[in-house]
């Protein structure tokens, strides 16, 4: 039962068994910043506590954020904000009411008083007032109700249109759904991918301070460390144990003891990379990723046959020359990899847990899911889908700038010998600027056959969602709105994914701008 339910109850306000009069409505009353406001009870959705929150780039600056609402997602809004009154730390008497017109907005209010029966007589229109709101927003007065001499009536849907023109818009008789274009967003994308078969596309991370890769078409996705792993008796050291992934087990091993190296001392911070070969999943546990790499097989040389015999190397079958062989990265062979023991031990120590069932559910779970390279920036999770990604590199400790480079571009930097236009994403989403660091990783992506990166805060994990956990983002502004289309909630982690459109980072004149600067 919502808030708003039991002080209904509590009040005697009429329920099923009751009988209220025609000309009696009913009212929620609240207060903000010591004024007194009420709400017709017929667009309260419910009363709830105030839940957290993550940031929306190019929002209304009243909106708090988006939260989870019982596997929903529910846009947060500060009334306070909305007025232009003073800002008040959240207390246990502070709530959201649930408003709906169109699209459910949950706006926060110091506190809510009651739910109240209004008589016509009590009610009267504004023009005789001079309040702390702009009458322009108020649909009316209540007199002597809920123990208050006079009380506010707000017109949520003025309210919603100083602030959100796009949600506006909704209650008018819209819908909230995806725009047509998003619908074709992929297929343009693979279809923009210029022609690599004289390429490598490899995952690149680290253990024990020597770098490794594997071919991205083998990495499913990469996830962090679970809490729980469960340990396989009786298997050999190599083997980790087995976690669940999205209602599946899936069998780990560590790559340190299968090539003999010292044990992780902090194995809770590193990460898992799901292989997969032939329609079989084992997870690897790394020290940490690093990047995915676009190498012309030029600098990729087959490994030294000596070395190839030994037992520690037969899983690596070729060597890649970076930075003109300062920097040497080791490939390792999903095949070779598969044949190993310890890997087949595992793998079949999870066949034996799993159903014939489950198996046979297994491609059209994988039919039902999107890949996703998941990204940081600011407080914020980002999400978009791995076909879109070039490749993701480190950021150099210097950008070159060109004089004459659009303003928005931070720099350029050599790639392989081309020039890549640099953009912050942080100054693209308005987000606050910060200081470059390690953790910071430039996503490659191209436009109209122009390769552009962007630099954010860290790439987290390639992460496959569940279509059903994604759902159409709120329509806040209509910039957020063509750039972020979709939200992926998943209630479980309490996790809130916004999902760009990667063909929406750049419109096309910023594309002219940058072809004439590689022109």
């Amino acid at each position: 039962m919502t808030e708003v339910q039991q002080r209904t109850d509590a009040d005697g306000v009429a329920d099923g068994g009751s009988t209220v009069e025609s000309l009696t409505r009913q009212f929620v009353t609240f207060i903000c910043n010591n004024e007194v406001f009420a709400v017709d009870m017929a667009p309260v959705q419910e009363i709830i506590r105030v839940p957290e929150t993550v940031r929306v780039p190019m929002a209304p600056s009243a909106l708090d954020g988006l939260a989870n609402l019982r596997g929903k997602v529910l846009p947060i809004v500060s009334l306070a904000r909305t007025f232009g009154f003073e800002e008040r730390a959240h207390d246990d008497a502070t709530r959201a009411v649930v408003i709906d017109l169109g699209q459910p907005l949950g706006f926060v209010v110091d506190r809510v008083a009651s739910v109240v029966n209004v008589e016509s007589h009590q009610m009267s229109d504004v023009d005789a007032i001079s309040a702390t709101v702009n009458s322009r927003l108020l649909k009316g007065l209540l007199k002597d109700v809920g123990g208050h001499p006079m009380t506010m009536v707000l017109d949520f849907e003025k309210v919603i249109a100083s602030e959100f023109a796009e949600i506006a818009a909704l209650a008018g008789g819209g819908s909230n759904r995806l725009g047509a274009h998003q619908a074709d967003t992929l297929p343009r994308q693979r279809g923009d991918l210029e022609d690599s078969s004289d390429e490598l596309q490899l995952v690149s991370f680290a253990v024990a301070g020597q770098e490794y890769a594997i071919a991205i078409e083998n990495v499913q996705e990469i996830v962090q460390m679970p809490d729980n792993i469960v340990r396989v008796p009786g298997s050999q050291a190599h083997v980790v144990g087995v976690m669940t992934l999205r209602q599946r087990l899936l069998p780990l091993v560590s790559l340190r003891r299968m090539f003999g190296l010292p044990e992780q001392v902090n194995q809770e911070s590193g990460r898992i990379v799901v292989v997969s070969l032939g329609g079989v999943s084992v997870g690897v546990v790394m020290d940490t990723v690093n990047e995915v790499l676009r190498v012309n097989k030029s600098v990729v040389d087959p490994m030294p046959a000596l070395l190839a015999r030994e037992d520690d190397m037969s899983d690596i079958s070729q060597i890649c020359r970076i930075d003109g062989g300062k920097r040497l990265v080791s490939i390792i062979s999903a095949d070779n990899m598969f044949r190993r023991r310890a890997v087949k031990e595992a793998i079949k120590a999870v066949e034996d847990q799993t159903s014939e069932e489950n198996g046979l559910d297994k491609q059209q779970d994988t039919d039902d899911e999107e890949q996703m390279v998941v990204f940081r920036l600011d407080q914020g999770e980002f999400g978009v889908p791995i076909d879109s990604v070039q490749e993701i590199v480190r950021v150099p400790e210097v950008l070159t700038h060109v004089p004459r480079a659009p303003a928005f571009v931070e720099g350029v930097i050599n790639l392989r010998g081309s020039v890549l236009p640099v953009i912050d994403q942080r100054v693209r989403l308005g987000l606050p600027a910060q200081e470059r660091n390690d953790r910071q990783r430039i996503m490659v992506f191209l436009f109209d056959g122009v390769r552009t990166g962007f630099i954010v805060d860290s790439v987290t994990e390639v992460l496959k969602i569940h279509r059903s956990a994604i759902s159409a983002a709120p329509r806040l502004s209509g910039e957020q709105a063509r750039l972020i289309g979709r939200v992926a909630n998943l209630e479980k982690q309490k996790r809130l994914i916004q999902l760009l459109d990667p063909s929406r980072l750049l419109d096309g004149q910023d594309v002219e701008g940058l072809s004439d600067l590689l022109g």
